[in-house]
C-alpha cells in the first residue's frame, strides 16, 4: 500500500523557519545565562515526527564550548518557551550543535588567497 501524502507539503521546513525565528527571539530577549553571548541561529533541523530539533548556531564572540553546554542545558527553558509561541501537537526537544561553516569559508578564502599570490610570483 503506497503512503499517504501530507496534506500539507513542505510543513516540516516551516515549523523549523518557526523554531528558528522564535528561538532568536527567545536566546536574545529571555535568555539570561552568562556562557551565551551573540548567538545567531544558523539553521534548525527537525525529524519527521518532530521529537527532534538539532539547532546549528554560530558566534560572534565567545568559546563555542562553552556556549553550547549553556544552550544545551537551557534547552528545556527555552523549549517551554517555543511552546506557548508555537501551535504544534509535539514541541520538539532541542539539540544545540556549533556550526563551523563560517570558520571554514574563512580557511578556504585564505588558501584561495595564497594560491592566487603564488600563482601572481611565478607568471
Amino acid at each position: 500500500m503506497a503512503r499517504k501524502k501530507s496534506s500539507t507539503p513542505n510543513r516540516g521546513f516551516r515549523v523549523a523557519d518557526q523554531i528558528q525565528r522564535d528561538l532568536t527571539e527567545l536566546i536574545a530577549r529571555e535568555l539570561k545565562d552568562p556562557r551565551v553571548g551573540m548567538v545567531t541561529i544558523q539553521a534548525v533541523e527537525v525529524t519527521p515526527d518532530y521529537a527532534h530539533a538539532k539547532v546549528f548556531f554560530s558566534l560572534l564572540v565567545g568559546d563555542p564550548v562553552q556556549t553550547a553546554e549553556g544552550l544545551n542545558q537551557a534547552a528545556g527553558f527555552l523549549r517551554a518557551g517555543l511552546f506557548k509561541r508555537l501551535h504544534i501537537h509535539t514541541v520538539p526537544t532541542l539539540h544545540f550543535h556549533f556550526d563551523q561553516t563560517v570558520e571554514r569559508a574563512a580557511d578556504m578564502n585564505a588558501l584561495i588567497a595564497k594560491a592566487v599570490a603564488s600563482k601572481a610570483k611565478e607568471d
